[in-house]
């Protein structure tokens, strides 16, 4: 059998990788999409109780609407917001069961490489198929040939940690029982309960972080939540950016988020400590945590953390892959300048395709979300561009490949990492511009201008998380 026949191993059954299968069956090229979960969209349903700031008409690939289109599925009201739960149940598993017996679900992918070729070895090695490593919930393996992958796993698996440096906090580990890396559910009884009446650190500056704040803020003015407060942490200052675009956001949802946290600070239900990057974790007498900064600040003690720093992608199945990745985003090395927080946010990033894409190992592609490594907030219309344009590269319609089919929306003013991390945002009494402010709790005031764009362009970050 030559390569050519081989099937394309789509690594996860989410939205970029059920569109990348899409997209080859239209070009005839037969995919295999291998997902962890025991359902298509598992990672989405994890979070299916969160709206997303995208509409309907922004989260329908439109090869996948196509393809659906004969079984009588119709997308919803493209002007409305689906939550994950609907995106999943409502588009995803339909799709995954138009494609049938081309998703396997409980299909873990524990890794990949040349055929017969470790990652040192030359000869031949463009000549020779991929060679997919697969566990199965029942403990079985196999392993199965391919033409190409497409690695759409994304990265919701690896959540950042709590500690600034980048690293688990001292302690984080072992305060595991009273941390979570999720937005919480509040409308799951027992979860309410956890953070009813009590004091909960909120950690990160992103739309996760805001819906989080926005959560406790509603259980805070609920009957069962009397005594709910919220401390957000923050690694940077305040500024005008801190909320987000507000208004100025094309993405009315996602302006929305920023504003709701806003106002969850201004009616007292959460206090925001900046310039503080977490250090340690501690327990007290009554075995409440206590977080120490890097600079030796001690907050009051807190009941419950909920760590919203970002996510990271998990490399470690690809070890024997030549990849060409960026040192500090861990994106693609041609795709990276058109991605970094520092500059870009999520519609100033220029609709990007295989070539961006590529490796030296030919016919590998990070896609979706897993395509953006650390970068922040990822669009799904970004991911759709980009595995219609791989699909018509691995079909060989170069042209087609080349051709950019996407138009993004502008956003407003929207955090994101690196140099926009610092805290020398910080609106002081007049204090000097260049010093770090020292950490302090403060109540928070109307930004200045929310919604107005910074002229400083490390303040253009796609709603860093």
């Amino acid at each position: 059998m030559s390569t050519q026949q081989l099937p394309v191993i789509v690594v996860g059954a989410g939205p970029a990788g059920l569109a990348a299968a899409t997209h080859l069956i239209e070009r005839g090229v037969e995919p295999l999409v291998l997902e962890a979960g025991d359902k298509a969209g598992a990672a989405v349903r994890e979070w299916s109780h969160v709206r997303l700031f995208s509409t309907w008409g922004e989260v329908v690939d439109p090869a996948a609407e196509k393809l659906l289109a004969p079984t009588g599925w119709a997308r919803p009201d493209p002007a409305t917001y689906p939550s994950g739960g609907d995106w999943a149940e409502q588009y995803l598993q339909p799709l995954a069961d138009t494609l049938g017996d081309k998703v396997r679900t409980s299909a873990t992918v524990t890794g990949v490489s040349r055929a017969g070729r470790d990652r040192i070895v030359d000869a031949g090695r463009e000549q020779q198929p991929f060679a997919v490593h697969v566990e199965y919930a029942d403990g079985r393996e196999e392993r199965i040939l391919a033409r190409a992958v497409i690695d759409a796993s994304g990265t919701w698996a690896t959540a950042g940690p709590a500690g600034g440096s980048g690293l688990p906090a001292l302690g984080e580990k072992a305060a595991a029982d009273r941390i979570s890396y999720r937005v919480p559910d509040l409308k799951n009884p027992a979860i309410r309960a956890r953070y009813a009446g009590k004091r909960t650190a909120v950690i990160g500056s992103g739309a996760s972080a805001f819906t989080a704040l926005a959560y406790l803020a509603e259980l805070a003015e609920s009957e069962d939540g009397t005594g709910t407060h919220a401390v957000w942490i923050l690694r940077r200052g305040i500024s005008g950016s801190t909320f987000g675009g507000g208004t100025a956001d094309q993405l009315p949802a996602r302006g929305a988020l920023g504003l709701a946290a806003k106002a969850a600070v201004d009616k007292g239900h959460a206090d925001a400590v900046t310039g503080f990057r977490t250090e340690a974790f501690e327990r007290d007498a009554d075995g409440r945590l206590v977080l120490v900064g890097e600079d030796g600040r001690r907050l009051e003690p807190v009941d419950e953390v909920i760590v919203l720093t970002g996510f990271r992608p998990d490399l470690s199945f690809l070890a024997e892959i030549r990849l060409n990745l960026d040192e500090r985003l861990q994106a693609p090395v041609e795709l990276a300048p058109l991605i970094d927080s520092n500059q870009h946010s999520c519609g100033t990033v220029y609709p990007h395709g295989h070539r961006e894409l590529s490796h030296p190992e030919q016919g590998v592609y990070l896609v979706g979300m897993k395509s953006y490594g650390r970068a922040p907030t990822f669009l799904a219309m970004t991911g759709y561009e980009q595995v219609r344009s791989v699909a018509a590269a691995i079909a060989g319609d170069l042209d087609s490949a080349d051709r950019v089919e996407l138009t993004l929306p502008e956003t407003g003013v929207c955090g994101g990492a690196g140099l926009f991390d610092t805290p020398d945002a910080q609106q002081t009494d007049g204090g000097g511009c260049c010093a770090a402010p020292e950490p302090q709790l403060v109540q928070l005031a109307a930004p200045a201008a929310v919604g107005a764009a910074s002229e400083d362009p490390s303040a253009g970050g796609c709603c860093g998380s």
